[in-house]
């Protein structure tokens, strides 16, 4: 049977989203329905809102989050009713040409801005942000979706690793693959920028400078590990090799999606160092580098799409550490909040306040 739930809809882009009413559709085979406990409010998100990504409307926002699966299709196996799960907002196929090769963060099919699936209760089709739609009591989704994680982990936790840790934790270890005795530079101290800094300081790296525009995330940024903290200006650069013996760091991780950041990670990055762009941009933002610079300075410059991750195996993997207290989150939550405080958390996230808003359901 179609379930009827609340959740919360943007009806175009530049206007407030608000709680409204939906049907959802019934299961086939291969999918699952599942009760949403905790959702993340990502950046990504509020791109959907602001249009720096334009999908189509009316448009079910929401895609870090953690539930309890009530209704598993035929043919399903992965997971069964009362299964704990995260949410994957990237599942590979395992069929393409990325899949094949090892690089299922990349897979064809995957990083859908918008899927058709659920209506108003007019009838009229609704879409879900990155094929989840996870501000909502419930998602109906493929089975290939959710990763299962243990019932003792919490909901709050558990959905945080579908893509603040899972992305920033990635970007470390897998993409720059920061190395014990590494100089590293975080630009942008969100869910996504602090979880950057807990996976360096835990990497071993020697400093951790985390950047931000705001004075209040020093101390976001100390309880996730920073060595030091600086405040962004015009002479950031200068600060960054004041305190890496007027080198630079040996990798720079962008975390905001903006070309003045691209370029200012680039210039706080010693020669031969390694630039790393987490934060998701604009396709009108421009990154203008020199080409005399490119090559005399002999840096990289590389992006960290879903922290270069095999979700199914590393989202267990990071659950584990949860559990065993290997890795910490709780400094990463500083709101928890209802679906319709979501706007409110745009808001502050605009501002550069707090960390990561967690709705709770």
């Amino acid at each position: 049977m179609s379930a009827y739930i609340k959740a919360l809809v943007a009806r175009e882009t530049g206007t407030a989203p608000a709680v409204a009413e939906l049907r959802l559709p019934e299961i086939g085979p291969g999918q699952v329905r599942v009760r949403i406990r905790a959702a993340g409010v990502c950046h990504s998100d509020l791109s959907m809102v602001n249009g720096t990504l334009r999908p189509p409307h009316p448009l079910v926002l929401g895609h870090e989050a953690a539930g309890e699966v009530v209704e598993a299709g035929a043919g399903v196996r992965r997971v069964r009713e009362g299964t704990h799960v995260v949410l994957n907002w990237s599942p590979p196929c395992r069929e393409c040409w990325f899949c094949d090769h090892g690089e299922p963060w990349l897979c064809s099919t995957a990083n859908i801005a918008a899927l058709e699936n659920g209506s108003t209760l007019g009838g009229a089709p609704v879409h879900v942000a990155l094929g989840l739609g996870a501000f909502a009591e419930q998602v109906v989704v493929p089975e290939k979706a959710v990763i299962a994680v243990p019932d003792e982990l919490p909901w709050e936790s558990a959905a945080l690793l579908g893509c603040a840790v899972l992305t920033g934790t990635g970007a470390v270890r897998n993409t720059a693959r920061v190395a014990a005795g590494d100089s590293v530079v975080v630009i942008g101290l969100g869910g996504v920028g602090l979880s950057v800094v807990a996976a360096a300081r835990a990497a071993g790296a020697a400093a951790v400078i985390a950047v931000d525009v705001s004075e209040a995330k020093k101390a976001l940024a100390e309880a996730a590990g920073a060595t030091d903290f600086v405040v962004s200006s015009e002479n950031l650069s200068k600060d960054i090799r004041s305190r890496t013996a007027r080198l630079g760091a040996d990798h720079a991780f962008e975390c905001v999606g903006r070309a003045a950041t691209i370029r200012a990670a680039w210039r706080a990055t010693r020669r031969g160092g390694q630039v790393t762009v987490v934060g998701m941009g604009r396709s009108d933002d421009m990154v203008e580098l020199s080409a005399l610079d490119i090559f005399a300075s002999a840096r990289s410059l590389r992006a960290s799409v879903y922290g270069s991750s095999d979700p199914d195996l590393e989202v267990p993997a990071l659950a584990r550490d949860v559990l065993s207290g290997a890795l910490k989150l709780d400094h990463l939550i500083t709101d928890r909040i209802g679906l319709s405080e979501v706007p409110a958390a745009f808001d502050r996230m605009t501002r550069g306040e707090g960390a990561r808003s967690v709705v709770v359901f």
